[in-house]
């Protein structure tokens, strides 16, 4: 009896050693290598993000992702220019400040886009409001989180930069 058993050990074994490199390649290895054909950087970024949908990515607002890392790639750079995010429509709750946004969104979570928003306008990032949206909602300058400039409309603000020479990035 104990010589059937001995004879399994040494296909176990075998199939152990040959199973234990091949599992540890797999999971040892970090991101696939990625070649960038075009690499880009810019001297000058003077954009103009449109925000007027809320599309999401999981709960994120995707924009918010977006402009992120633009925003995180200008400072790398050290470029000139500017970054103004128009928010307008039904994406343009995500500018109030958590008691107007609790009341809007019928929620008591407070304003979950805040500290996102708060680390844009802190890498440069101007974020604004249009007016037209705010007078619609029946929004004021407090409703706002801090450091948010409201425009007279988004469609007139963004071709107004569009004509400065921003580009438009449509969100």
């Amino acid at each position: 009896m104990f010589k059937k058993s001995l004879g399994w050990a040494p296909f176990v074994t075998c199939i152990l050693l040959c199973a234990v490199p091949v599992y540890a390649q797999r999971n040892t290895s970090s991101e696939p290598s990625l070649h960038i054909d075009i690499p880009t950087k810019l001297d000058k970024a003077n954009v103009v993000v449109d925000v007027g949908h809320a599309v999401y990515l999981g709960d994120t607002l995707f924009a918010l992702g977006d402009i992120n890392l633009l925003a995180d790639d200008v400072r790398e750079w050290k470029a000139k220019g500017q970054i103004v995010m128009v928010f307008h429509g039904d994406a343009a709750y995500v500018i109030l400040n958590d008691e107007t946004y609790n009341s809007n969104r019928h929620v008591a979570i407070g304003n979950p886009y805040k500290k996102i928003l708060n680390g844009l306008m802190e890498k440069g990032v101007q974020l604004e409001l249009c007016g037209a949206t705010a007078k619609g909602n029946h929004w004021g300058n407090a409703d706002l989180l801090p450091g948010v400039k409201v425009n007279t409309n988004a469609m007139v603000r963004v071709t107004q930069l569009e004509q400065e020479g921003y580009t438009l990035i449509y969100e």
